[in-house]
């Protein structure tokens, strides 16, 4: 398994960043290791959270953008990017980012054109579950979504 990112490469346009791809890869190959060795509490626009409270700086895969239909998924669990369908050489890569993101940082609108898209990308926290459900979850995503939902129900209890 290779777990360097040589076979990618940022494109900039317009100061826009885009990570493409040098290789085709399969649906679910391991196409490269997230970087872990810069982990902190809070997130920034360079990182991607992968616990609760633990953001780690993902480098060059801090160009990768938003898709709510996305060929990647970014495994929390065993630190890796995986093919989430068969990709072709020179692709764009993207990911869905709540299957990380709680609560972003910066949210901003999605015009990906999708006709599942979910129109404003501000975390996890923020889409219905039947949204949700559709796409790859991380672990801490999914234990503060029922967390969420285990606070609402107490919260109706109270009212």
């Amino acid at each position: 398994m290779s777990t360097t990112m040589e076979t990618l490469a940022i494109r900039t346009e317009n100061k826009f960043r885009t990570l493409i791809t040098k290789q085709s890869y399969k649906k679910g190959e391991v196409i490269c290791a997230m970087p872990s060795e810069n982990i902190m509490d809070k997130p920034n626009r360079f990182t991607v959270q992968i616990a609760r409270d633990r953001h780690t700086h993902v480098g060059k895969l801090a160009a990768l953008n938003h898709s709510c239909d996305p060929n990647v998924i970014l495994d929390t669990e065993k630190m890796v990017m995986i093919a989430r369908r068969d990709i072709e050489k020179g692709e764009e890569l993207s990911f869905f980012y709540p299957s990380t993101e709680w609560e972003m940082q910066a949210p901003f609108i999605c015009l990906c054109g999708a006709s599942n898209c979910i129109h404003v990308v501000a975390g996890a926290r923020f889409l219905p579950l039947s949204t949700l459900e559709s796409h790859y979850l991380n672990p801490h995503i999914r234990d503060l979504m029922i967390e969420l939902l285990k606070n609402t129900k107490q919260h109706l209890k109270n009212l």
